[in-house]
């Protein structure tokens, strides 16, 4: 995880104290050698939402060169983002500079004196970005060096172009990684598509900013993911586009034989919903009510009625819905389905005829927080039906 160094950048003039993170500098360095360093953690400003980088080039003791790095919300508790890059000009212990920053254009002054005090810097002066002032007086600050530096920007979007199955990626969830400059006419190119568009994932962090790439998450019916992800590759500005993690969970999978539960090169979903309505009927021992596909995602939404046994004499009413994702086993050819379901979701109602008592409940099972309702073995039942695998956690294998 990169070391983040934090400043305040208020919508109001604030003056607030600083204070650099402790760490060691190395003791081993060449006089006169040149040599990159970096400061990259400043505690307090903006609720810490702000993210810093101070980078120095030194001989010796000299700084002979800096570059401040700073990525900030453009407003006040806004998920929007705004960055601005200086190049400072070193006279003596003086830092100073003036730029603009990149998505507002505002125009930005930095004016720091930097202090040596033992084997730690002190950091004084202001950063002004438009009309806003914020004062900086920041002692005991240690630095990084390059290696470190670069050892920690390293990261993971989760990515995987050519899985070799489902397994550690979900059949329905997909990530494209793009340039900045393109994102808006990537998304836009969705529009109308049956696809839906992780709305976090529009958020363009600190890190997209500096590596000008944004990751956009996705979900899709599996049937169409891999068609989906071919088409994004071809796309301007697309850097990388394939699998990730999602909805599906190993323990609440099986897997089994297509050949049955295929009409030709598609699958079969109604003969599907039919066998897992059936199944789940008996283990939920209630009646179904409803079934229906989603669309975009290809998920299929079941629901069962029974009576509730909290107060028998009020004759209420259990609905209960289970989730449900069929894809192949893994990408291309293969004559293999796996076959998801959640956990019930169960909620309880008066629906009855005449007036109705107004029951206030939320809404319980496969939810954060929340204890999984018990589905009575639905998932062992469903691999019976289907004649299917469960997976071996342990050993990472079908059984």
């Amino acid at each position: 995880m990169r070391v983040r160094f934090l400043l305040l950048l208020g919508l109001a003039t604030v003056t607030p104290h600083l204070a650099f993170a402790q760490m060691k500098l190395p003791s081993k360095t060449a006089p006169g050698a040149i040599e990159t360093r970096y400061f990259t953690a400043i505690d307090g400003l903006m609720d810490g939402n702000a993210d810093v980088i101070l980078k120095e080039t030194r001989q010796g003791k000299n700084v002979t060169a800096a570059v401040l790095d700073v990525c900030y919300p453009a407003a006040k508790g806004a998920d929007r983002k705004d960055r601005f890059v200086a190049n400072l000009t070193v006279s003596g212990q003086n830092l100073t500079g003036t730029t603009q920053s990149l998505g507002d254009k505002l125009p930005i002054t930095v004016k720091l004196a930097r202090k040596p005090v033992g084997d730690t810097f002190e950091f004084r002066g202001q950063i002004t970005i438009g009309q806003t002032v914020t004062e900086v007086t920041s002692t005991d600050n240690s630095d990084l060096s390059e290696k470190e530096f670069l050892d920690n920007q390293t990261s993971d979007d989760g990515i995987t172009p050519a899985p070799k199955d489902f397994t550690d990626v979900s059949p329905d969830a997909f990530g494209v990684r793009v340039k900045l400059d393109a994102a808006l006419d990537f998304l836009k190119s969705l529009k109308g598509e049956a696809v839906e568009v992780g709305l976090s994932s529009l958020s363009v962090s600190c890190d997209a900013l500096r590596a000008g790439e944004q990751t956009i998450n996705l979900t899709a019916d599996p049937e169409r993911t891999a068609a989906l992800i071919a088409k994004a590759k071809s796309m301007p500005g697309v850097v990388a586009a394939g699998w990730t993690s999602g909805s599906v969970e190993m323990d609440r999978t099986i897997r089994f034989a297509a050949a049955e539960w295929r009409d030709g090169d598609k699958i079969n979903k109604d003969k599907i919903a039919s066998a897992i309505s059936g199944v789940l009927a008996k283990t939920l021992a209630a009646k179904a009510a409803g079934a229906e596909w989603n669309a975009n995602t290809g998920k299929l939404t079941l629901t069962f009625k029974r009576p509730s046994p909290i107060y028998p004499p009020l004759g209420l009413t259990e609905s209960v819905d289970v989730t449900a994702l069929v894809s192949p086993d893994k990408p291309g050819a293969t004559d293999r389905l796996m076959l998801w379901i959640s956990s019930p979701v169960i909620t309880t109602a008066d629906e009855g005829t005449g007036s109705k008592l107004n029951l206030s409940e939320e809404s319980t099972g496969d939810e954060e927080g929340g204890e999984p309702k018990d589905d009575n073995g639905s998932v062992e039942a469903l691999a019976r039906e289907f004649k299917g695998q469960r997976w071996d956690a342990d050993r990472s294998v079908w059984k």
